[in-house]
C-alpha cells in the first residue's frame, strides 16, 4: 500500500509503542506528526530526530484533531499514513466499579478513535488513497476479568475497523487494526500479574512497520500470544468462562 516514506501523523506518540512507532518510521524517511495531549515529550522526541513534528491535541476534543490534520497537510504535505494510537488503561476489579472510568476510556479509546477518523477520513477519501492504523488490543478479543472498561473500549475499536474495511477499501483508503499483547509501557507497568510473551516496545513497532506494505487487515503481535486468544474466541461460554475463572 505505501511503497515509499511520506508524510505520517502519529496520535499518542508520546510514550510507548506510539513513541517507538514514530522513531522507527522516521529513521526510514518517514516526516512524521506527532500528536499527545502534553507538548514537553514531543518537543523531547524533536529534539532527537528533526523529522519529528509535534502537533498537541486532546483526541476528547475532535475539534483540535481537525485544526492539527488541516495544519499537518499545510506545513508538512497530504498525510499518507495515519495512526490512531492515543489510549489509556487502568484495571477494575469488580469492587472498584467506577462510571467514571468507564467513560474516561471509553471517551479516550473509542470516541477518541472516531474523533480521529472524523479528521483524517475527509482529506484521504478526497485524494482516494491513504492508509489509518487503528490500535485496538488482543484484549479485545474477548471480555476480560478485571478489565471490563478496557476490554470493551478495545473491543469496540476492532468491531469499529471491521465495519468500515471494505466501504474504505472500495473508496482506495486502507483500514486496518493493530492488535498488540502485553508491551511493556507505563500501562502495562499498572498491572500487578505476571504479563505472558511480554514484548517491548521497540519490537511492537518492528512488527507494524514489517507489516506497513502488505494488504492484510489485522496486525496482531506476538504473534504465539494472538493464536492463543485467537482460539479463546471460538469456544463456547461455559468453557472460556471456565478456563478464566482462575483470574477473578
Amino acid at each position: 500500500m505505501i511503497v515509499k516514506p511520506s508524510v505520517a501523523w502519529l496520535v499518542g506518540a508520546s510514550s510507548g509503542i506510539g513513541q517507538a512507532l514514530a522513531f522507527a518510521l522516521a529513521e526510514v524517511g518517514w516526516k512524521v506528526a506527532i500528536s499527545a495531549r502534553r507538548i514537553e515529550p514531543l518537543q523531547a522526541m524533536q529534539a532527537r530526530n528533526p523529522l519529528l513534528t509535534p502537533y498537541p491535541l486532546d483526541v476528547t476534543d475532535v475539534q483540535s484533531l481537525h485544526q492539527a490534520a488541516a495544519a499537518i497537510t499545510r506545513e508538512l504535505g497530504d498525510i499518507e499514513l495515519c495512526v490512531l494510537n492515543a489510549g489509556d488503561y487502568t484495571p477494575m476489579p469488580l469492587a472498584d466499579f467506577d462510571l467514571t472510568l468507564f467513560r474516561k476510556l471509553c471517551d479516550v479509546n473509542y470516541l477518541g478513535v472516531v474523533n480521529g477518523l472524523d479528521a483524517i477520513l475527509p482529506l484521504m477519501l478526497t485524494r482516494g488513497r491513504g492508509q489509518i492504523l487503528l490500535t485496538a488490543s488482543i484484549a479485545g478479543y474477548r471480555g476480560l476479568p478485571k478489565s471490563a472498561p478496557y476490554s470493551a473500549s478495545k473491543a469496540a475499536v476492532i468491531s469499529l475497523a471491521e465495519s468500515l474495511h471494505l466501504e474504505l477499501k472500495a473508496k482506495g483508503v486502507l483500514l486496518r487494526v493493530v492488535n498488540p499483547g502485553f508491551v511493556r509501557s507505563p500501562l502495562t507497568d499498572k498491572n500487578a500479574f505476571k504479563m505472558p510473551f511480554l514484548m517491548e516496545v521497540e519490537g511492537a513497532a518492528q512488527a507494524i512497520m514489517r507489516d506497513l506494505p502488505r494488504q492484510n487487515f489485522e496486525i496482531a503481535f506476538p504473534k504465539r500470544f494472538a493464536y492463543l486468544m485467537k482460539a479463546l474466541r471460538i469456544l463456547p461460554y461455559w468453557l472460556y468462562f471456565k478456563l478464566t475463572k482462575g483470574t477473578v
